[in-house]
C-alpha cells in the first residue's frame, strides 16, 4: 500500500493547515524533519503521541535536513546528529531514515545552503561512510533525497547513477523530490522522460511533491529559473509527473506533501495546501493497485559496519570552504567567476569553468540567503 504522507513539524501555521485532513483521518503517514528539534527543548506530549501512533501503524519516516552529508571535514555536530538520531530511533519507530544530498555551505550547523559536489570517487567514498554512519544509528531503511540544484547540464545527468552508485552498500533507496526534477526540466531544457531515465526506479521508496517560485536571471534575461523554494502550491506539471512516473516505482511506499509553513500564512494558502493534499491522494489511490508488493525492502544488510575513525578529505573540505566563501560573499556572478577561476578549484572536479552564469548567480542569491538565517532549500 502507498500513503499519501504530510511533510510535519512543529510550526503553527502548517499544523492550521494539516489539522483538519487529520481531523478527517486523511492523512495515511507523516514525515518529521526530525534534526529541526534544535528549535525545541523538548516535543509536546501531543506531538510526541502522534509520532507514536503512526510510529506504531509503520507510517512514519523519518526525514534530515542538516547532517551535511558531503561535507569533507568530520564535525563535532555530525556526531552529536548522529547521537540525537540513535536516541529518537529508540524513542519511536521509524518506517525509514533520510538525508538530503549535498554539503550544507554555512560555517553554522543549522545555517547554510545545500550544495551538490562532483561525482568522484572520492566523493562517493564519503558519501558511502556517511550513509552507513546515519543507518548505522537508526537500524532501519536509509534513503537519498535528490538535489535540485545544478550548475551545469552534465552535473544532471550524472545524479541519478551517482545517487544509485552512493545507496548500493546499504541497500539504501532514493527519495524522488518530483518538484526538484521539475527545476531541473525547466532550467536545463530536458525532457521527462529522458531525465527519469537516469534515475534507478527500482531504488524509489518515497516520492516528493512541493511547489516553488521563479526567479528572473540578470545574468540571462532570457531565462527565469525554477527554485525549489517549499513557498507555493504545487504546480500541474508537478501532479503530471507524479502520474507519470508511480506506476515505474515498484517499491513506493510514501507519496509526501511538503509547504514551508511560513507560506501557510492565510486562509487562502491553508485551503490550498488542503487541495493539493486531496490531489495528490486521489492521484496515489487511483495509481496503487497493490497488487505487485514490494520487491526490495531496503533492510540494512547484516554484514554491514561501520569503520572509525570517520573518512575525511582535506583538500574537499578547503574547497567547499572556498566554494561557500565565495558564494556568501561575492556582489554579483561575473565577481564569483573571477575568484572561482583563481582559486583551487578551478581546472578540478567541480568544473567551475562550465557553471552557467544564471545558475552561478542562482547559487549566490541562495547562499546568501540561508547565510542571513532564512531558511528554505533550493
Amino acid at each position: 500500500m502507498i500513503h499519501s504522507t504530510i511533510a510535519f513539524n512543529l510550526d503553527a501555521n502548517l499544523m492550521a493547515a494539516a489539522l483538519p485532513l487529520f481531523e478527517a483521518g486523511e492523512v495515511g503517514a507523516i514525515e518529521w524533519a526530525f534534526d529541526s528539534l534544535y528549535r525545541y527543548d523538548e516535543l509536546p506530549g501531543w506531538f510526541a503521541d502522534l509520532l507514536t501512533t503512526y510510529g506504531e501503524a509503520g507510517r512514519l519516516v523519518g526525514h534530515g535536513v542538516f547532517f551535511s552529508l558531503f561535507s569533507g571535514q568530520w564535525t563535532p555536530e555530525q556526531a552529536a546528529w548522529l547521537t540525537s538520531l540513535r536516541a529518537l530511533s529508540q524513542r519511536f519507530r521509524f518506517d525509514h531514515v533520510t538525508e538530503h544530498f549535498g554539503f550544507m555551505t554555512g560555517a553554522n550547523f543549522h545555517q547554510g545552503a545545500p550544495l551538490g559536489v562532483p561525482c568522484t570517487p572520492q566523493t562517493l567514498a564519503l558519501g558511502r561512510d556517511r550513509l552507513q554512519r546515519i543507518q548505522d544509528a537508526c537500524g532501519c531503511p536509509v534513503g537519498l533525497e535528490n538535489l535540485a540544484f545544478a550548475y551545469a547540464p552534465d552535473e544532471v545527468k550524472q545524479h541519478g547513477e551517482f545517487l544509485r552508485q552512493l545507496i548500493e552498500p546499504i541497500n539504501g533507496f532514493i527519495i524522488l523530490d518530483l518538484h526538484n526534477l521539475y527545476c531541473q526540466l525547466m532550467n536545463f531544457d530536458i525532457s521527462a522522460p529522458d531525465l527519469l531515465a537516469l534515475y534507478p526506479l527500482d531504488r524509489v521508496r518515497e516520492i516528493h511533491i512541493s511547489g516553488g517560485s521563479w526567479h528572473d536571471s540578470a545574468a540571462d534575461p532570457t531565462r527565469a529559473i525554477r527554485r525549489d523554494t517549499h513557498d507555493d502550491a504545487v504546480p500541474d506539471a508537478v501532479f503530471n509527473l507524479l502520474t507519470y512516473v508511480m506506476d515505474q516505482c515498484p517499491n513506493l511506499r510514501f507519496v509526501v506533501l511538503e509547504q514551508l509553513g511560513t507560506a501557510l500564512d492565510t486562509d487562502e494558502s491553508r485551503q490550498q495546501f488542503r487541495a493539493d493534499f486531496r490531489r495528490m491522494d486521489a492521484i496515489v489511490k487511483a495509481m496503487d493497485t497493490d497488487g505487485n508488493g514490494l520487491v526490495n525492502s531496503f533492510l540494512p544488510p547484516k554484514q554491514a559496519s561501520v569503520s572509525n575513525p570517520p573518512l575525511t578529505d582535506a583538500a574537499l573540505h578547503a574547497q567547499q570552504r572556498t566554494l561557500a566563501t565565495i558564494l556568501e560573499t561575492a556582489t554579483d556572478y561575473q565577481q564569483a567567476q573571477t575568484r572561482l577561476a583563481s582559486s583551487e578549484l578551478a581546472h578540478t572536479a567541480w568544473q567551475p569553468e562550465r557553471w552557467q552564469p544564471a545558475m552561478l548567480e542562482t547559487a549566490i542569491a541562495i547562499a546568501q540567503k540561508w547565510r542571513r538565517g532564512i531558511e528554505g532549500k533550493l
